[in-house]
């Protein structure tokens, strides 16, 4: 009687038969279990011409070698095989074992696996699974199926596939270059930095409190930069904020709607450096005259608008020594079309602008 063989290609005997041979054999019996036991093998697909194909695995009979009899399975190559089409992988009927299997291929394209011929079940690598799966061959007479055994179950994180996680603790997570929404939009997008010290810290709060951003970090003073893209505006509490800087010493103002600008301060004193000389105001300064060193001039703007103000301050107590001329700068000074002469030590006064008849008129003296 002839030897048979297993579907893994062990070679079973008959009784007196391969007389001298059968340490060989046995040998090689050993060596296929060794290699069903823990044996790698790549498997190249067929990639002829465009689109799918079938790649034939076969059992090889009392010799190692045979993808079938190998129990981790490589399918491509090991830098990954481009196929350009759909591919389709055949076992021989009636294999039973298990295998771990990678779809090592490259292109938006389907692999399946199954049975030579039959209509057992199949499994399959969708078309962006380009990962491991644990496959079973049932070894069942004509209809052989395969059936994918889950290599993580219930609780388990796996490093490819999308997961929902519910009540688990990252530890310093290390997060790429986004943080999607649950439509997979980008929600917030991160940039990192070389040997970076600063950071923003979130807190949350107790009630009655607010929850806070925080600049952090190792240097010692440390802002933060709000930036618009392009024309756009900054909106916090309802309140939006110029997109560009104002002049200098101006003031931010709201139309009443929410909407902040810049504009030039009417209002508060513009205090200036001790004058000592003949000087002419602008509206809304304040100015400190010194007549010490002898009498001069403050002249008051010359174009003035309704509203506008002057203050004089005798800064060294000499007005009644040296007199300080206030000039009107061709408008009148309370109704009259003269200079206003201070002769009282420590004296103080506010002119504010009226009009062209009334010209100046002294709010505080």
């Amino acid at each position: 009687m002839a030897s048979t063989y297993t579907p893994l290609g062990i070679e079973k005997m008959a009784t007196g038969e391969n007389a001298g041979t059968w340490g060989t054999k046995t040998n090689t019996n050993l060596d296929i279990i060794e290699q069903i036991s823990g044996g790698f093998k790549v498997q190249t697909l067929n990639t002829a011409g465009a689109g799918a194909n079938t790649t034939a695995v076969t059992q090889t009979n009392g010799g190692t070698g045979s993808t079938v009899a190998t129990r981790i399975i490589i399918l491509g190559a090991v830098s990954p095989e481009t196929i350009s089409g759909n591919k389709i992988v055949t076992f021989p009927v009636l294999t039973e074992n298990f295998y771990f299997i990678e779809n090592s291929t490259s292109g938006a394209y389907t692999v399946q696996l199954k049975a030579a011929s039959g209509s057992g079940a199949t499994v399959t690598w969708a078309t962006g699974d380009k990962g491991w799966k644990l496959v079973y061959f049932d070894g069942v007479a004509t209809n052989t199926g395969v059936y994918e055994i889950p290599l993580a179950t219930a609780g388990t994180v796996t490093e490819t596939g999308t997961q929902t996680l519910t009540n688990k603790t990252l530890t310093a997570p290390k997060i790429g270059t986004s943080i999607l929404d649950t439509n997979g939009n980008e929600l917030f997008l991160l940039t990192a930095t070389g040997s970076a010290v600063n950071e923003l810290t979130y807190a949350n709060a107790a009630t009655g409190n607010k929850p806070a951003f925080t600049a952090t970090g190792g240097d010692t003073n440390i802002g933060v930069s709000i930036q618009p893209k392009g024309s756009g505006t900054v909106t916090i509490d309802a309140l939006t904020f110029p997109a560009a800087d104002g002049s200098a010493n101006q003031i931010l103002t709201t139309n009443g709607s929410g909407v902040l600008s810049f504009v030039d301060n009417s209002g508060g004193t513009d205090w200036q450096a001790i004058k000592t000389s003949t000087y002419t105001a602008a509206a809304g300064q304040g100015v400190f005259a010194n007549t010490t060193g002898g009498a001069f001039t403050v002249n008051l703007p010359a174009s003035p608008s309704l509203g506008d103000e002057v203050t004089i301050v005798d800064y060294a107590g000499t007005f009644d020594t040296n007199n300080l001329t206030v000039g009107r700068n061709s408008q009148p000074i309370m109704g009259t079309a003269a200079d206003l002469t201070v002769s009282i030590e420590r004296a103080g006064l506010t002119l504010a602008y009226v009009d062209s008849t009334q010209g100046w008129l002294l709010k505080d003296k």
